[in-house]
Formats: C-alpha cells, sequence, structure tokens
C-alpha cells in the first residue's frame, strides 16, 4: 500500500537522524573521557553515515539545511570533536603535533570554500544568453562541463575528500602518532586544491565560449539564413510541457521555416525529440532579437505569465491555439482577445467565445480543426473479443479546485468498482499526470484507484503472450529510445548539452513516428487481454490508448471533444451537482455521452450499450457532436491550419510593408519639415541679433 510505504520510508528517514545525533553525542562523550575504541568507531560511523545519506536521502539533509545544520557546519562539528579527543588522548602534544594538524584542518576548509567559489565562477561564465536545440552552434566555440563532484556537489565533494582526514586523524589517535594526521590532510588538501586548479582551467579562454555580445550576433545570423515563418512560443512550469509536445507534429508539417520559442532554461529538455529548431530565451531583453527576423507569426499553445512579453513584438502576429478545448471556462479565458487571432477546433467553440462575452471578435476566431487527431482510428462496431475495454481517463482537479472538475474525488471509486465486477471488461486506467497537485484527496483517491486495480488483477488469472512479445517490446523500446532518449552523462551542463543537440541528421520526425508506431504496437502485444492495466507514464500515449479502448469513460475535458473524432460510445461523470438536464446544456461535449452520476450506478447499462449498438441510442448525435466540436473531415484539419497559417504569415507581411513604407515616406518628411522650421528658426534670431547690434 502507498501510505504504508510512506511510514515505511519515514520510520528510516527519521531513525536516520537519531543515528547520526547518536553519534554526535558519542563523539563527544567519548572524545571527553577519553575512551579511544568506541570515539574512533562513532567518528567513523558518522562520516560514513552522511555519506550514505548525501547518496540516498538527499532530501532528508536538506531539512537539516533549513535549520543552519548544514553539511558544513556537521563536519566542522565532526573535526572539532576529533581534535578535542585529539587534545584528551594522552601522548600526543598539543604544541607540537596537533597545532600543525590544526591548521592544515584550516587550510583545507579554505580549499573547499575556494573550490566553491571557482565552481560557482565557471558555473556562471558557462550560462549563455540563448540556449537552442536542433542548431549547429559550434561556432560559439562550446565546452564540455567540468566534473559534476567538482562543480555542482559540494556537499558530496566535501564529505568524499574529507575521507582521508578523518582517517589519517582517527589513526592518529588510536597510535598517538600525528605522522598519520598528516598524511590524511596532505591527500585531502592535495585533492581540493588539484580540483580548484583543474576547475579554474575552464575560466581561461581556450575552454570559454563566445562573450553574450558574440552569442547574440551569432543568433542574429543564424535566424537571417534560417528565415523562420511561422512558431510556436511556450512558457510554463516543469509538468506543462505536454502542452506544448502535443504541437510539434503539426507544426513541423506546415508551410515555411518552422521555430520553437522558449522562455525557461529547463523547458529546453522538457521537449519531445522534434526536428524543429529550438531557442530558449530566458530574458527578455534578448528575446527581442526576433523582431528583426523574418518570422511572421507565433502561435500560442497556453496562456502565461512571460506571454505580455512577446505580445510586445508589432512585427509578430499571434494566434492563441490552446493545449485542448472542453466546456470548461478555461477554454474561453478572457487573456485570448490579446492576441491577434483565436485558432478553434470547430464551430462549439466559436459558439464559446460568444457566449462568454469576454470581447474576442468573432472575425478574429479561425476554426482550424485539431491536426493531431488523425492517428485516431474510427469506431469499427461493437468489440468481437472476449473482453470489453473500457478506458477511464479523467482529468484533474483544476486551479480553482472544484469538485466538478474531475470525478477521481467523488465517483472514481464507484465507477472503477462498478467496472471491475464485470468479468466481461478490461480496464485501462490513465489519470491526468497533475492529479493530486492541488488537492490531496484528489491524489489520495488516484492512489486508492490504483490499489482497487491492482487487487483485482492479483485475483485474476489467464494465458499471457509468450517470450517472443516480451523480446519485441524490449526491441522496440531499445530502437525508439535511441530517436527520443536524452542522451547525456549526468555531469552535463546546458552548454554541453547544446553542444550535443546541433543539427539533427535525416528526418528525424518521421523515424520517430515509425518507431512509436512500432512500439505502441509491441506493447500492447505484449499485455494479456484479460489484464487491467494503469498507465502514467508518457508512454503510451493517449490517442494509443483511444484505440484499445471499446468506450471511454471521463470528465468534462478536452479527451472527450478528442475521443470523439472516434465516434466510439463514451460517459461523462457528473460531479457538479446540476441535473443530468442542466448538465447536458450547460457542457456542449457531454450532448451525446452517457452521464454517470457520482454512484455510477449508470455503468452496467453503459456496457450493455457498447456491446449491443441496438442499445447505443447515442449514436447519430455523437456523428453530428463530432462536426460541431472538431469541424468538417473535409478538408483535412491539417490543410485548413496550415492554410490559416499561411492567410496570418500574408497578413503580417502586409504589416510588414506598411510599417516599411511609413518609414521610407513619412518620417524622412517630418524629419525635412523639422529642418526647415529649426533653419527658419535659427535665421529669424540671427536677424534680431542683428538688429538689436
Amino acid at each position: 500500500m502507498p501510505s504504508a510505504g510512506l511510514a515505511n520510508r519515514r520510520i528510516v528517514q527519521l531513525t536516520a537522524l537519531l543515528t547520526m545525533f547518536a553519534l554526535f553525542a558519542a563523539q563527544l562523550a567519548t572524545a571527553l573521557i577519553p575512551y579511544v575504541p568506541v570515539f574512533i568507531a562513532a567518528s567513523a560511523a558518522n562520516l560514513a553515515l552522511d555519506i550514505y545519506l548525501q547518496y540516498k536521502q538527499p532530501g532528508l539533509l536538506s531539512l537539516l539545511g533549513k535549520v543552519r545544520f548544514d553539511v558544513i557546519v556537521r563536519q566542522l562539528l565532526r573535526d572539532m570533536l576529533i581534535l578535542v579527543g585529539l587534545l584528551r588522548i594522552d601522548g600526543i602534544e598539543p604544541l607540537a603535533e596537533q597545532s600543525p594538524l590544526t591548521i592544515a584542518l584550516l587550510v583545507f576548509f579554505a580549499l573547499h570554500f575556494t573550490c566553491t567559489a571557482t565552481a560557482v565562477m565557471v558555473r556562471r561564465s558557462r550560462q549563455l544568453p540563448v540556449i537552442t536545440r536542433n542548431i549547429d552552434a559550434s561556432a560559439l566555440h562550446l565546452t564540455a562541463a567540468p566534473p559534476r563532484l567538482l562543480a555542482r556537489q559540494h556537499a558530496r565533494r566535501l564529505l568524499l575528500f574529507s575521507v582521508p582526514t578523518t582517517l589519517g586523524l582517527l589513526l592518529t589517535a588510536a597510535t598517538t602518532d600525528a605522522y598519520w594526521g598528516g598524511i590524511g590532510l596532505g591527500i585531502s588538501l592535495m585533492l581540493l586544491g588539484g580540483s580548484v586548479a583543474y576547475l579554474a582551467t575552464w575560466l581561461f579562454p581556450k575552454k570559454r565560449a563566445k562573450n553574450a555580445e558574440a552569442v547574440m550576433a551569432w543568433l542574429d545570423q543564424w535566424l537571417a539564413e534560417y528565415q523562420p515563418t511561422v512558431g510556436m512560443y511556450f512558457s510554463g512550469g516543469t509538468t506543462s510541457a505536454y502542452q506544448a509536445n502535443m504541437w510539434l507534429s503539426t507544426l513541423s508539417q506546415l508551410d515555411g521555416n518552422p521555430l520553437i520559442v522558449l522562455r525557461e532554461r529547463f523547458m529546453v529538455q522538457k521537449i519531445d525529440s522534434t526536428d524543429v529548431p529550438i531557442i530558449c530565451f530566458p530574458k527578455v531583453a534578448t528575446m527581442f532579437s526576433l523582431e528583426q527576423s523574418t518570422l511572421k507569426m507565433l502561435l500560442h499553445p497556453a496562456n502565461a505569465a512571460k506571454t505580455s512579453q512577446v505580445l510586445r513584438i508589432p512585427s509578430i502576429k499571434h494566434a492563441f491555439i490552446n493545449h485542448g478545448e472542453s466546456d470548461k471556462l478555461s477554454s474561453c479565458n478572457p487573456y485570448a482577445k490579446a492576441y491577434d487571432e483565436v485558432w478553434v477546433a470547430g464551430p462549439a467553440a466559436r459558439e464559446r467565445y460568444q457566449l462568454a462575452d469576454i470581447g474576442v471578435d468573432d472575425k478574429d476566431v479561425v476554426e482550424v480543426g485539431r491536426p493531431q487527431l488523425s492517428p485516431i482510428r474510427p469506431y469499427a462496431g461493437a468489440p468481437t473479443g472476449t473482453h470489453t475495454t473500457v478506458l477511464y481517463a479523467p482529468t484533474w482537479e483544476g486551479w480553482d479546485g472544484n469538485p466538478g472538475n474531475t470525478s477521481v474525488i467523488l465517483a472514481g471509486e464507484n465507477i472503477v468498482r462498478h467496472l471491475l465486477a464485470d468479468p466481461g471488461v478490461r480496464l485501462i486506467y490513465k489519470p491526468h499526470p497533475m492529479t493530486g497537485s492541488q488537492i490531496p484527496a484528489a491524489g489520495a483517491a488516484n492512489e486508492r484507484i490504483k490499489a482497487m486495480i491492482r487487487e483485482a488483477n492479483a485475483q485474476r488469472s489467464g494465458a499471457r503472450p509468450g517470450p517472443e512479445a516480451d523480446a519485441e517490446l524490449v526491441r522496440r523500446t531499445e530502437e525508439l529510445n535511441l530517436l527520443t532518449a536524452k542522451k547525456f552523462r549526468k555531469g552535463a551542463d546546458e552548454q554541453e548539452r547544446m553542444m550535443l543537440q546541433g543539427k539533427p541528421d535525416g528526418d528525424v520526425r518521421a523515424a520517430i513516428i515509425e518507431a512509436t508506431l512500432a512500439w505502441e504496437t509491441a506493447y500492447w502485444a505484449a499485455l494479456p487481454e484479460w489484464e487491467h492495466q494503469i498507465i502514467t507514464e508518457s508512454r503510451p500515449a493517449i490517442f494509443s490508448c483511444f484505440n484499445q479502448a471499446d468506450v471511454l469513460i471521463s470528465d468534462v475535458s478536452s479527451v472527450v471533444s478528442d475521443w470523439l473524432s472516434s465516434e466510439k460510445p463514451y460517459a461523462v461523470a457528473n460531479t457538479t451537482g446540476l441535473s443530468e438536464a442542466d448538465f447536458r446544456s450547460g457542457f456542449p461535449t457531454v450532448r451525446a455521452a452517457a452521464i454517470l452520476s457520482p454512484e455510477a450506478e449508470g455503468v452496467p447499462a453503459l456496457l450493455a450499450a457498447v456491446r449491443d449498438p441496438r442499445l447505443d441510442v447515442h449514436a447519430e448525435a455523437r456523428a453530428e457532436l463530432k462536426e460541431h466540436l472538431l469541424g468538417p473531415s473535409d478538408p483535412p484539419s491539417l490543410v485548413r491550419f496550415n492554410a490559416a497559417a499561411v492567410e496570418l504569415c500574408a497578413k503580417s507581411e502586409a504589416r510588414r510593408v506598411r510599417a516599411a513604407a511609413r518609414v521610407a515616406a513619412e518620417i524622412p518628411a517630418q524629419r525635412e519639415e523639422a529642418a526647415e522650421e529649426a533653419a527658419a528658426e535659427a535665421a529669424e534670431a540671427a536677424a534680431e541679433e542683428l538688429e538689436s547690434a
């Protein structure tokens, strides 16, 4: 059980902390007595425990840092207690033997701080004003990062380099011979001194990239050569990258030269594999390089605080494309009126904006369909196999925490319980990745649902695919990982990754699509047809789950709109407290759905309608609602999307022509008039001076 695992982990953490404090107490007591055997054992065990926790429980040690008991304080305390012990042990001369050891120990810590300062300087010198992917940046003289232990892991470096010192001093305590302490300190000093010298080489010109001005000049030159036309702008948190990733395939297929513009440094590696060039502008000042480029328009899959900054570039047109459409208020945010155009899937979204009355003009709404939905297979009739596959894909609780946003809290366990009670059901449970991020109760319900599914699987049995299927999945996984995995060593920084992620070779997009399809085929073939599945990873994607499922159960979310492209049966959980009639009228995406109450009594009837199309009363309504939500099937969505992009680029170009005409005609004329007026005023002033003289 997850709760039991959490409790056990906390017990282990508490035990580790109490053990550390007990070892400090033992060190102090045996140093004062002194009792050498226990003193040596406690000192060595204390350092070993700290090193172990650095690698296995770094989060626990970060809590100690918050109360100012960080690694430096702990190591200083350990070394101080060892020196106290040496003072109390007979046979060691304080002035002749311990004083040099104490001075050497102080030099050790001075070198540690020097190494840390050097590492900070190196990291700052390696931070570029922009970060790129899929762009050849070899002209910037990029280099590999220094070892992570030296450049970033200051706590581990201090502890590991303290091992020779601690061992040497403890040998001195055991033998009363300061020679051993001197050897240990000498080794530690050489390690730290060498680290400082080695790190300093990254500050020399040979290992330094070009300065900020040279980097921006290089970027301007690259933009002039590449001549981007249409781009995608994205800014967001660590869990929001999926909002941009869903548009990568569409962006790469548009006419012109595409570009991805990011704002957060970490987001560069969050974007999935693509051959589209990526530029990250951490600071708004550098982003204005785009103003002088050929970029004509930007697509915006999400609203973000930093979006307003790029909207200030007048030479670029902006279209809001969202990361999914639903009946939620977030799908018609008033911020949308800041864009030149709002691109929606079909007539339903157009109506939603007009009913919301938030200031978006109808002429600025463009229906483009949903190009990403092409992999979804259409309805092929009632299930013919032994099991009916049900996809339960609830959304998350949303930023406002409204209980009507997600069914997980009020209805999730009831829905799953009814599904698991049917021996002919195979459940695929795919919760939203942000479930529980806003309301802990949603996360707890999510864990209980997973536990129910695991328990149900334990009570089932049947034939499993042979080893050939597993071997095929392993092979396909390796092939896909070769194309998509981020192949970096642990110590790589953004400059090293930028160096390694230059211009891709070949058609990366086509290769990834082919490898992904092969992997999905192998993945589902390797699973028993009777076994319920919990899918929380990014693979398989939601559309792949669509193709496996006979029916969907979800909430009011974009998942429902996307599912309708298949015209398969679906159900929506009503946890809003509204009556079914009000729920259907208030949320157009559920008009062709079976409605489930929080108790989920309607699950058996839903399954019956899926298995027997004669009981499916919503089939015709689904076809009508599909076109209302997603627009017509002909011309294809990608064609309409591309046409909209071409048209908006043309509007941007027309504005550039008008602006250039104004610069050529109006401004020089104004300057000539101003010069003539200034000359006339000067002549009048000179005449007045002559008259007065």
